[in-house]
């Protein structure tokens, strides 16, 4: 198990994500809504 978690993690910086991506993640950020009653949380998505 340990030499499972002892290898370093490479770094990315070079992220471009999609136009189409960003604005599917945006909308549905938009549509997301978190109702709290009691305690609890309810999402709700309103599309």
């Amino acid at each position: 198990m340990e030499k499972i978690y002892s290898n370093i993690s490479r770094k990315n910086d070079n992220l471009k994500p999609k136009d189409e991506t960003i604005s599917f993640l945006l909308n549905y950020s938009k549509a997301l809504s978190v109702i709290d009653y009691n305690k609890l949380k309810f999402e709700a998505l309103l599309n």
